[in-house]
């Protein structure tokens, strides 16, 4: 990892990544759809100067983009990189740990938003540079996506913004909730149907709703999700690790629950992430037998969600050398990655957590 002028209460190195899937993926025009979306962010004056330019540009919105989504049109690529763009700053809004940035701002900023994707003429956000970008990528969402993936897409935004108020209303109160409370609800604000939805456009791919929200789906999207989110807790700890009350992430979780330090949780979290990594490789499997093309292509898009949301955060500048600690991002800033070749816990029985467990039913059935 980058030296950092103050160590991680993780430890030195990030524990190995058990991760059987197919990896290191990344779209042929990574470069173009990059170098474009850097030019619609500068277009709209997204950063107010160049410091808050450079940390923007430090989450490498475009090397995600490409890396969860290999393959597919380069058109929904640039669109989906300048949402991902526009919704770091927001993120980056809702975790400054400001005293203006309570519940009820983050609620009341997302309800506008909602509001916004869905009526882009409602006209119920302030004017300005993050609202007339807004208004583009929403007038020019509404152009490219048919009705049933434009609201796939709202509730993916829903998601992420549900689970943004969750996390800050938890830290308004000061509470660091219990262990089954974050795994039902911590990883919406990841956004995981925010970017689905946009890897099914790209790839001109659509399922049938009753194969797409049918229950052994759904478990195995939600599996998807809680792997990306606490994969995402342990890559960006460093960046908020300066915030009071502590910030509400899988560690911090298991951390109060078995009152020890974050570094002697992070066995926990990986032992409970591992789990559900093995189920979804098992319920991915047995998916996919019998499934049409369509499906296959479906399965085979998750698990790039997954392996490319590893690739991605072990390179990004906005983890590896975080505000925090910097003045500014380290351009070559970066995680030493290393690949767990077996789980780090035996066993296939769910955990003791209702929020989870179920999920097991649909291997078993």
């Amino acid at each position: 990892m980058t030296a950092s002028p103050r160590p991680s209460r993780l430890g030195e190195r990030l524990p190995p990544f058990y991760c059987p899937l197919e990896r290191d993926l990344l779209h042929p025009e990574a470069k173009q759809v990059e170098a474009r979306a850097v030019e619609w962010v500068d277009a709209f004056g997204l950063y107010p100067d160049a410091v808050e330019r450079a940390w923007g540009l430090a989450t490498h919105s475009a090397d995600f983009t490409c890396r969860i989504i290999p393959e597919g049109d380069a058109e929904a690529l640039l669109l989906f990189c300048e949402w991902n763009y526009w919704a770091n700053a927001v993120d980056d809004w809702q975790d400054s740990g400001s005293e203006e940035v309570g519940t009820g701002a983050v609620v009341e900023h997302g309800v506008r938003l909602l509001r916004t994707i869905e009526n882009p003429g409602a006209a119920v956000l302030p004017d300005g540079p993050m609202t007339r970008a807004l208004v583009d990528l929403v007038s020019r969402t509404h152009a490219m996506l048919g009705p049933f993936e434009l609201r796939r897409f709202v509730e993916g935004t829903r998601d992420w913004l549900l689970g943004a108020a969750w996390r800050a209303a938890q830290a308004e109160a000061g509470n660091m909730p219990g262990l089954n409370d974050f795994a039902a609800m911590g990883p919406l604000a990841n956004g995981t149907r925010f970017s689905l939805t946009w890897s099914d456009v790209a790839r001109k791919g659509r399922l049938p709703a009753e194969v797409l929200f049918s229950p052994a789906v759904t478990a195995l999207t939600d599996a998807a999700g809680f792997i990306v989110s606490a994969d995402n807790d342990l890559f960006s700890y460093d960046k908020d690790d300066h915030l009071e009350p502590r910030e509400v992430n899988l560690v911090n979780v298991l951390a109060a629950r078995e009152r020890c330090s974050p570094a002697e949780a992070v066995p926990l979290a990986v032992e409970l992430r591992d789990r559900v990594m093995v189920l979804f490789t098992t319920l991915r499997a047995r998916l996919s037998e019998g499934a049409d093309p369509e499906l296959r292509r479906h399965l085979t898009a998750l698990g790039h969600y997954v392996a490319g949301c590893i690739a991605w955060q072990s390179r990004a500048p906005r983890y590896a050398s975080p505000r925090n600690r910097f003045e500014l991002p380290l351009a070559e800033a970066g995680f030493e990655i290393r690949y767990a070749d077996a789980p780090s816990a035996a066993g296939t029985e769910p955990p003791d957590l209702p929020a989870l467990a179920s999920w097991w039913q649909w291997v078993r059935g």
